[in-house]
Parts: structure tokens; sequence; C-alpha cells
């Protein structure tokens, strides 16, 4: 498995008997995830923010892959009320959860806040994925070899993690607010997979990136740079079909190791079949991470038990 130059879902193991939590799966890199492993046979939980939504979702789902097995939870990343009730809802429908993708996300959108008054895009990207893998923890540590993958992306490079990463700054930039918190999601698994290790929890974290994939993520994106990727996406763009790859390969394949960071392995990066890819210099720096991990848990009140 996963040998291939050109690592596909057909690489991936089967998945029967395995539960999978995947955040944002109404539609783009979230939708494709959750149809590969349902196919591969997974019971599949579409955390989504519009339950309506999500169960029209899993409906396309199980039209094209009929059993599947396939459950809706209700989740506002932008709120911790939500996250919290979402997380106590699957403990106790699912004590062993093997397989959490934190998928969902928002890009690029003006400067806005969540229910807690966090900067939108740090809090729904990272704070609300940090307090979902925390009050998740124990359902994980039930199920042997679990993993939590985070969705991070080829922008990271370009973040900064400043002394208060998590409020608006006075010139708010909606590209920097993202590239920060695609930063944080990355420092966050690296950071994590070290206290897994250090605890001896049997748990893998890894990271992952879709490259530049055709989503309805980049609504919010100007109408000058949606002008330009008119022009050249077809050099950068891929599917999101595509895009899910990366994650897939992080969730499944037998070979991957904690901490490592998987994305397309195209000339560009951005487009391409999915392999491990080298995280920009920043993600990489532990003093940073572990201030990023203190700041987290303070900011939303959740402690991880290790």
């Amino acid at each position: 498995m996963g040998s291939r130059t050109y690592w596909t879902v057909a690489d991936a193991p089967d998945q029967s008997g395995r539960t999978a939590v995947v955040t944002g799966a109404t539609s783009g890199i979230g939708f494709e995830a959750a149809r590969a492993l349902a196919q591969l046979g997974a019971h599949v939980v579409l955390a989504v923010r519009d339950a309506d939504r999500g169960r029209a979702a899993a409906e396309r789902i199980r039209s094209e892959v009929p059993g599947a097995g396939l459950s809706v939870q209700p989740l506002d990343l932008a709120s911790l009320v939500s996250v919290r009730t979402a997380a106590k809802e699957l403990r106790h429908q699912w004590p062993r959860i093997d397989l959490l993708i934190n998928n969902a996300g928002v890009m690029w959108t003006p400067e806005s806040l969540t229910d807690e008054g966090h900067e939108l895009q740090f809090g729904v990207n990272h704070l609300g994925h940090f307090a979902l893998t925390g009050l998740l923890l124990d359902a994980l540590r039930a199920a042997p070899g679990a993993r939590v993958v985070t969705v991070s992306s080829h922008l990271h490079r370009l973040g900064r993690i400043g002394a208060a990463p998590a409020r608006p700054g006075r010139r708010y930039s909606r590209f920097g607010a993202y590239s920060r918190s695609k930063l944080a999601n990355l420092m966050f698994t690296l950071e994590l997979q070290r206290r897994l290790e250090q605890a001896g929890a049997g748990i893998l974290a890894v990271a992952a990136h879709p490259g530049l994939a055709a989503t309805g993520l980049g609504r919010e994106i100007p109408g000058g740079v949606r002008r330009f990727g008119a022009l050249f996406g077809p050099l950068f763009l891929q599917p999101a079909r595509m895009g899910a790859l990366p994650g897939l390969r992080a969730a499944t394949d037998p070979a991957v190791r904690g901490g490592e960071y998987y994305g397309p392995l195209g000339l560009t990066g951005t487009k391409g079949h999915p392999g491990v890819v080298r995280p920009g210099r920043v993600a990489l720096d532990g003093r940073i991470q572990r201030r990023l991990w203190r700041e987290s848990q303070e900011l939303t009140g959740v402690t991880y038990r290790l």
C-alpha cells in the first residue's frame, strides 16, 4: 500500500470497522475525503455547521456508495460552545474514533470575530480544531492506531505567529490572517505529535495541504485575484478530488509517520499526486510551537490530558 509513485485512493487499505470524523464535509475536499473514506468502508461522521447541507451531502455520497455508513454532527467552529457540545455528543455516540480530519475552514474573509471574540480565520481554522481535538482525545486514545489529520495550506509559509495571534490587528489583512491560521494548523500538528510521543499515546498527528484546489473556499477572494486565477488557473489549480488526496494519504497510508506533512508533488507544489513535503522554516520553530500551544489552551479553555 502506498508504494506507487502516484498515490491514489486505490492504494489505501480497507477502512471497514473504523470511524472517521471529517469537519467541513459538505463540499470541496472535505466532501471528497468523506466520500472516499465511505467507499473504503469507514463509518464517516460529517461534522458540519449546517446540518441540512450535511444531510444533503450524505445523500449524495449514498447515491454513489450504496450502504455507506454515514452520520451528521452539527458543529460550528466559530463557537467554542458548539465545539464542546459537538465533542460531547460525538464521545457519547462514538466512544472510539479512529480518524479525525480537521478540514473545515474559512479563507480570506473580511475582518470579523468568532462568538468568543477571536479573529474569525484564526478562531475557526485553528482554535476550533485545537479545542475539538483535545475534547475528543479520550475517544482517539481508545482506538489503536488513531490519527489526527489537520489540513494546512501552502500559504503557511507566509504566516507569522505574533504575540497575540487571536486578536484582530489595527490594520487587518485578510491574507495575512489566513496564512497565520494555516501556519498555526501546521505548528499545532508538530507540537501535538511531540506531546503524543512523550506520552506514549499511540496516536499519530499528521498534516496535509491540498495545493490549490478548485473549491468554494475561495468565494471571498477579491475580484482582481479571481480574474487572474481564471487566466492562469489551469497551470496551478487541481480538482477538489485531487486536492483531497494528501489528506487521505495522511489518514490511511500505513507508511505514514507522525509529524509528517503531505501535499502535492507537482512541479509548482500546488497540484499533483500526494507525498511528503517539507514545511516552511518558520513552522519548525519549537519555541513558537510551544507558545502557540499555551495560548491556544488559554483561549479555548481546553487542556489536553496526555
